[in-house]
């Protein structure tokens, strides 16, 4: 197998009651693992991708066939969704506070701004906050499992965190209530996290 199904970087219940158990046993052990298997399957067909990162796979996206778009995005977006998150997840500090005041005006606008892509997202995507390639911090959003370090992104850059608004990860919990889902997930937020994935872009 190339590809292994991360664990979770902690217990099923940790994010209660933000993200509850139920969905993160349901999100983690039948989604997450059902994009690895995919991907898996579809790597083992291709000569080419076998040996490469995860990365290099999606640096070169647009050459794929949706199997291998669809399930490495999810493969990918999973893992980097899981580690964006903590129990009380604190507030942003230091470099990245001063970016996030700098380009947005304050966390709240950021808040305000990324709530609005994720709820505006039509069907199932994701919204990112991102550093572009001068190092400024942007809002945006992917459709389906996309994500900015897609060589034919949109809006390409360095994710520093994404929110999934597929149904699978709040719909147990929130039902169809997505714009709940995004005002409740901040608390879970890890800054520390976000923070050190800044600091590598800004050097």
């Amino acid at each position: 197998m190339a590809f292994e199904l991360p664990p979770l970087p902690y217990d099923y219940d940790a994010l209660e009651p933000v993200i509850s158990k139920d969905t993160m046993h349901f999100h983690h052990d039948k989604h997450h693992k059902a994009y690895t298997d995919k991907l898996n399957e579809g790597v083992e067909k291709d000569s080419a991708l076998q040996g490469k990162t995860i990365e290099e796979i999606l640096g070169m996206i647009s050459s794929q066939p949706p199997l291998i778009r669809n399930n490495g995005g999810g493969y990918w977006n999973h893992d980097f969704f899981w580690k964006s998150m903590k129990k009380g997840g604190g507030q942003p500090s230091g470099a990245l506070a001063e970016a996030i005041e700098r380009d947005f005006g304050g966390l709240d606008s950021l808040k305000e701004q990324f709530n609005t892509k994720g709820a505006g997202q039509f069907g199932s995507g994701w919204a990112w906050l991102i550093a572009d390639e001068s190092g400024t911090l942007k809002v945006t959003s992917t459709p389906n499992q996309d994500n900015p370090l897609m060589d034919d992104a949109k809006e390409p850059g360095t994710p520093l965190l994404g929110n999934d608004v597929w149904e699978h990860a709040y719909y147990l919990t929130y039902m169809n209530d997505r714009p709940g889902y995004l005002k409740a997930w901040w608390d879970v937020v890890d800054w520390d996290t976000v923070g050190t994935r800044y600091a590598a872009v800004a050097g």
